[in-house]
């Protein structure tokens, strides 16, 4: 998504058709004031989405295909939001509580989040769930685990 907010022609020419020059600078899209407009505005949020998500998964599928790997893992934000779990064989949902995302990422959550699927519908949702709050080690077993059992 991002390569696309700053390298594509077709992407930069929309936004700035649609919001002006003040969404676009020398490096492509501006986010933040792309994000100040779609999350005040659930029709322009609308309409961004339009434009991404169909080239979010051609090119998903593109890279897809070449790959050879009896596993392949792709992260999704908004999978089931846009109901992108029917394009997968199986899904896998990592997710930690509200107050452990804060300290991990020293980053407040704001209106974006408020869109989301709960937590709670995600894990049920999935073949394979983790509430990620405790070690790295055992995160690690958990992915270990999913890889054994998608692999046999």
């Amino acid at each position: 998504m991002h390569g696309l907010l700053r390298g594509d022609p077709e992407v930069v020419d929309a936004l700035r058709e649609r919001w002006g020059d003040g969404v676009v600078g020398d490096e492509g899209a501006d986010r933040a004031a792309i994000a100040a407009i779609v999350f005040e505005d659930p029709a322009e949020l609308e309409w961004l989405e339009s434009l991404l998500h169909p080239k979010v998964v051609r090119e998903y599928t593109a890279w897809q295909a070449e790959q050879d790997a009896p596993i392949v893992v792709t992260e999704v934000p908004l999978l089931y939001e846009t109901g992108g779990d029917a394009r997968f064989d199986r899904v896998v949902v990592v997710t930690a509580p509200p107050d452990v995302r804060e300290e991990r990422t020293k980053v407040r959550r704001d209106a974006r989040e408020q869109r989301l699927l709960p937590d709670e519908e995600k894990l049920r949702r999935a073949d394979f769930g983790y509430v990620n709050d405790g070690t790295l080690e055992e995160l690690d077993a958990f992915v270990g685990n999913v890889v054994e059992q998608l692999g046999s």
